[in-house]
């Protein structure tokens, strides 16, 4: 399978008082409409298929906008990891439920500029991500100050969860991004392992990829290619408080920040991205993806600390691409 994607320039139309400065997710509904989660004083901002804006909403709620997953229906899964909470919305911005405490953190240990992540915990502590599988059970990757990820039923009754710190099998250094494909396995992005892990979905280890760099995000589409996001080892700051972060690319690995698509055993079929993060179609730090259904694939990006070590010159945050073949 030959796949090549080209950038549509200024694909998105912000209107004056919307701009964003990261964007932390990035998820399309039934209809192709294009939800951005972003870091701003506007935290959702949906757009059409052509870019065109429809609507902002969310102002006020979160306090670090981090991961978001609309449903088959058409639900919208917002996470805020600061607040250690993901909300459940309607398509217009209407809560329906909130998992977790607002504010809230679970015991794991973990003190920020004080103590490392020490042990798993219940949910959450700086949850991730979420995705559902086809009967509306939902799994979360709880990863910055745990290292679990949480199994809910439909109703959003924890049933169990799975995972300690380590880089054994079932193991994780921040577990972050999640995806289920058409075989009804559970691909988690455990980023600072430099790995994606595949489980079945009652948390039983199955396989492992240890090609990613830093992957941060997943998407599976319908054909069964999964689209990966890696962060890559660019030379930013590791913040002393997560001293396991990885500070170096690991053997084998290069420093890019890139998309990659692969097969559903992580076989590769293409990249997208190169050495210079400043070109079109090259990234910074790729943080959440999304692919419609006429393959447009989404990317959004987190560069605040990039436009600190890389001043006056400014990063872009998002990018669309048409698969052109």
């Amino acid at each position: 399978m030959k796949l090549d994607y080209e950038v549509v320039r200024d694909w998105e139309r912000v209107p004056e008082g919307y701009a964003f400065t990261e964007v932390a997710g990035v998820a399309c509904d039934s209809r192709d409409r294009v939800y951005l989660f972003c870091r701003n004083r506007i935290p959702v901002l949906v757009f059409d298929r052509e870019g065109q804006f429809l609507a902002g909403w969310g102002e006020g709620v979160f306090t670090n906008p981090h991961g978001i997953y609309i449903s088959p229906d058409d639900r919208v899964f917002l996470t805020d990891n600061f607040d250690h909470t993901i909300r459940e919305y309607t398509p217009e911005g209407t809560l329906l439920r909130t998992l977790g405490t607002p504010g809230q953190a679970t015991d794991t240990g973990f003190r920020k500029d004080r103590s490392p992540l020490c042990r798993g915990a219940g949910p959450f502590n700086m949850v991730c991500n979420c995705v559902l599988n086809r009967r509306g059970q939902l799994f979360a990757a709880d990863g910055y100050a745990n290292a679990r990820i949480h199994k809910f039923d439909a109703e959003g009754r924890h049933l169990f969860s799975w995972g300690e710190p380590g880089d054994g099998p079932g193991q994780f250094n921040l577990p972050h991004g999640l995806a289920i494909g058409p075989d009804e396995r559970l691909y988690v992005a455990d980023r600072e392992n430099s790995r994606i892990q595949v489980f079945d979905q009652e948390g039983q280890y199955l396989a492992q990829w240890r090609w990613p760099n830093r992957p941060s995000d997943l998407f599976i589409d319908a054909q069964g290619l999964v689209y990966v996001a890696e962060m890559g080892f660019r030379d930013e700051p590791r913040p002393a408080h997560f001293a396991n972060w990885l500070s170096g690319p690991p053997p084998g690995h290069d420093r890019v920040a890139r998309v990659t698509v692969c097969d559903l055993d992580g076989r590769i079929v293409t990249r997208i991205g190169g050495d210079d993060p400043f070109p079109p179609g090259n990234f910074v730090a790729p943080h959440g993806l999304w692919v419609d259904s006429r393959g447009q694939l989404y990317v959004g990006e987190v560069t605040k600390a990039a436009r600190r070590i890389w001043a006056p010159l400014d990063p872009r945050c998002f990018q669309a691409f048409r698969r052109s073949a």
